[in-house]
């Protein structure tokens, strides 16, 4: 190593190690959301992961450290109820002096109502987002949002039990919670983290900025980047197990035929099975996407007589290690699938 870089490597950790002596403590609901916080935070500190990888956040028992983890959270980042019941009062009781940011509810966050059919007819999200706009925000204005809003009472209940039917499935909220799939709104979501982060913390308030000015660069090139993974397959069909990835189809116009259960928490019933049998006959689906935890005897029945292929995909990124890394990683690894299995 020359003198030089030897120098600016001493001098980056001294200020890595006076800015960690600072750091807040934060915590974060899911790994996904957890990379993205921790990019923003790199070189000041690192945030705790609360739903530990391949668990399900819709259902969770706490450690005794996760419990810890919030009780001692300055910010806690999460998607919100939709995505983690339980953790409402949770965070009411462990960590009411907390500043707690609900992403979903984020200025700029493409919010998408839940589809209800087996079938994904229209393909058309443009009259479900809920946003104004996809324009980017200032790393100002976002300075200026302290969300703190523990008041999803009326959003919570004590059956956590899923129907295959109408929006009883959905009494968390009208909106999909899986929106971290989608790379813009993770692009906006740095902004926000940046602007929580400094008004917690204005001393670093600089590092927190710059990080998030590169996350959104590298977000452009990982958008760019499946776009090119995509382009050979695109206009494929494909089914996935359950409706999580209508913001992934939405971001990158890659619309799924169907899915064969409505939410990851429901088994689908024998007439949606029909449903999903009958589309891949009749429009030659070319894949079956399932994910690493479900029924795979499932899926071979939906097979059953068809020629469609099958893959597995991961929303949550379960088999990548926590950390900056693990967002960019999870969707290239989305798309790389989708692609092999066309």
């Amino acid at each position: 190593m020359s003198r030089m870089r030897l120098a600016l490597s001493l001098t980056a950790a001294l200020i890595g190690g006076a800015a960690s002596a600072q750091a807040p403590r934060v915590a974060v609901d899911i790994a996904p959301v957890h990379s993205l916080v921790a990019r923003v935070m790199e070189g000041v500190g690192a945030p705790d992961l609360i739903v530990q990888s391949g668990a399900s956040p819709h259902e969770y028992s706490l450690r005794p450290s996760e419990a810890a983890a919030l009780q001692d959270a300055d910010l806690v980042f999460w998607i919100g109820p939709g995505l983690t019941p339980w953790l409402t009062d949770t965070l009411e009781t462990l960590a009411s002096d907390a500043l707690v940011s609900e992403l979903l509810d984020a200025p700029g966050t493409i919010a998408l109502e839940f589809r209800e059919s087996a079938l994904f007819e229209a393909h058309d999200h443009d009259d479900h987002a809920d946003h104004d706009d996809h324009d980017d925000h200032g790393d100002e204005d976002h300075a200026e949002h302290a969300y703190k809003d523990h008041d999803h009472a009326e959003d919570a209940h004590d059956d956590h039990g899923h129907k295959d039917a109408g929006h009883e499935d959905h009494a968390h909220g009208e909106h999909d919670p899986h929106a971290w799939l989608s790379p813009q709104n993770a692009r906006n979501w740095l902004n926000v983290i940046a602007g929580q982060l400094s008004a917690a913390d204005p001393d670093n308030a600089s590092i927190y900025f710059a990080n998030a000015a590169a996350g959104r660069a590298e977000m452009e090139t990982l958008i760019d980047e499946v776009n090119a993974t995509l382009a050979p397959v695109r206009g494929g069909e494909f089914i996935v197990f359950h409706d999580a990835y209508q913001y992934f189809e939405a971001d990158f116009d890659f619309p799924a035929a169907g899915a064969i259960s409505l939410s990851d928490a429901s088994d689908p019933s024998p007439a949606r099975i029909a449903e999903i049998q009958g589309r891949i006959a009749e429009q030659a689906v070319d894949c079956v996407l399932t994910e690493p935890q479900f029924n795979s005897g499932l899926v071979a029945t939906v097979l059953d007589g068809t020629q469609a292929k099958t893959g597995i995909i991961d929303p949550l990124g379960s088999d990548l290690e926590p950390g900056p890394a693990l967002y960019p990683a999870l969707i290239g690894n989305l798309a790389t699938a989708l692609a092999e299995c066309m």
